[in-house]
């Protein structure tokens, strides 16, 4: 049978994977109208079955040390991997929180290419769609660019579209078989084009393409800093660290205009996502006030990816992109001091060569034996307390098989044994949706960080449009104080 040898860093994510830990994205877009579960099931076997990757299995080959290949699957079937489920009674937010929750706890089939979905009726009066895939197909930057595939900016556009251009073969081959250092040293050489324009793309959400950088000075650079990182304290224990069970809680919060977070960032020039990062960091102070930790003493440093691929290849799938330590500022009492904190740590990471060092890194962890791996992981991981991303959706309304999605977010895996929570933001119709999975033995209720998130980006905004109305000229606080029809 055909085999593929996977690429290095695709493998490290795939020997990532864990039974209380498992290196998975799961996804949910919920519609307002029913969806057709048969005409979800052929836009994925027009779409998404065209990719390769979508219809191969992973095998472990070799004879010193095992690696991961891809293998065509024999008699790949779509039916196998698209599931029609009805939401459980009492068929309300907590029966669905259940169900993703079990889904998010449940391995997927080795024995299979590695994604599921599942269509689930009665949701709202609507359906909602929960995928799940390993992260060795792909990164969030391929997720994003997958599901452009999959979904429609038209209720009536034709199930069956021309095939992508990484469907057309032109999907990244993995790297030449070489010396050892081969394969980081690739790595490297996609990275560092553009690696301090993605750098400050990935926390800024705008690309800004600069010229070609000294390979050699960068990876030095990163890897010295990634050094220094790594003598580091490890983050204290507390409720996000600890032994892991096998069961995972997940939760997401209520949409937040962005309008709303440009207007709390604008006093101060800060970004979305400084905004968002300073929001979710405040949620997280007023959660660990509740566990018992006192706050002002304590260091929580979250793990944050940064996209290394160059703009327009995400449908080559894969995993392009590298890792910043970040230090929350939970120990700050005041939400527009958190603020500041956050905008000054997120712009002095903004220009780090560290992300192209993680990425080499995993290129040789990806070739070296698991346990090796898991070690680097441990070591790694032991650093912080969280992982946190921050993706840009689509801004415009997208269909499912002719339904309109009304909201779409998804969870990130916390990779390694030590980290025991994911936070992700996707943004979708102009509106930033905050998701949290943790361990349920350690965080049995992200629910209420969720919630603090919401509360806490209403008391910003109110605390700025108090301020707006309180510098304004006398006529324009008057209009703005005079109480309006309904």
């Amino acid at each position: 049978m055909a085999t593929h040898p996977m690429a290095p860093v695709d493998a490290a994510w795939y020997h990532m994977d864990g039974p209380a830990n498992l290196a998975m994205v799961t996804g949910i877009v919920l519609t307002g109208k029913p969806l057709d579960f048969d005409r979800v099931k052929a836009v994925y076997r027009n779409r998404l079955a065209r990719f390769d990757r979508f219809r191969r299995r992973v095998v472990e080959k070799g004879l010193a040390v095992a690696t991961p290949h891809w293998e065509d699957m024999p008699d790949f079937d779509v039916g196998q991997h698209v599931h029609h489920v009805a939401l459980p009674e009492p068929r309300d937010r907590a029966a669905l929180v259940e169900l993703i929750s079990d889904l998010a706890s449940t391995p997927l089939d080795r024995e299979r290419p590695l994604w599921q979905a599942h269509v689930v009726d009665g949701v709202d009066g609507g359906s909602a769609l929960i995928m799940r895939i390993h992260h060795c197909i792909g990164d969030g930057t391929a997720a994003m660019a997958i599901s452009r595939e999959l979904f429609d900016t038209t209720c009536d556009a034709p199930i069956a579209a021309a095939p992508p251009a990484a469907a057309r073969g032109t999907q990244r081959s993995p790297e030449a078989a070489g010396s050892l250092f081969a394969p980081a040293l690739a790595a490297v050489e996609k990275s560092a084009r553009a690696a301090f324009a993605t750098v400050e793309a990935a926390l800024n959400s705008v690309a800004h393409p600069q010229p070609l950088l000294d390979k050699a000075a960068l990876v030095v650079g990163g890897a010295g800093m990634l050094v220094a990182e790594l003598l580091k304290p490890s983050d204290p224990p507390s409720p996000l660290k600890g032994e892991f069970g096998l069961q995972k809680r997940v939760a997401w919060s209520a949409p937040v205009a962005l309008d709303d977070i440009r207007a709390i960032g604008a006093p101060s020039g800060a970004k979305i996502n400084d905004v968002l990062v300073a929001g979710m960091t405040g949620a997280l102070r007023a959660y660990l006030r509740t566990r018992g930790v006192d706050v002002n003493r304590t260091t929580v440093r979250a793990m944050v990816p940064v996209d290394l691929r160059p703009p327009g290849r995400g449908l080559e799938l894969g995993n392009e992109f590298g890792v910043v330590l970040l230090e929350l500022a939970v120990q700050s009492r005041y939400a527009f001091e958190r603020l500041r904190l956050t905008k000054a740590r997120m712009d002095a990471l903004k220009r780090s060569p560290e992300p192209v060092a993680v990425i080499a890194l995993f290129g040789l962890l990806g070739r070296a034996p698991k346990a090796v791996e898991d070690f680097a992981i441990d070591v790694f991981g032991s650093k912080a307390s969280v992982v946190m991303t921050n993706v840009v959706g689509p801004q415009e309304t997208l269909y499912l098989a002719g339904a309109p999605i009304d909201r779409f977010t998804f969870w990130v895996p916390h990779p390694g044994r030590q980290l025991g929570m994911g936070i992700s933001i996707l943004s979708y119709q102009g509106r930033a949706t905050l998701a949290v999975i943790a361990d349920a033995h350690l965080v049995p209720d992200p629910e209420a960080i969720t919630l603090g998130f919401n509360r806490e980006f209403a008391r910003m905004l109110k605390a700025v449009r108090r301020e707006v109305v309180k510098t304004a000229p006398v006529r324009t606080r008057a209009r703005a104080a005079r109480p309006r029809a309904t």
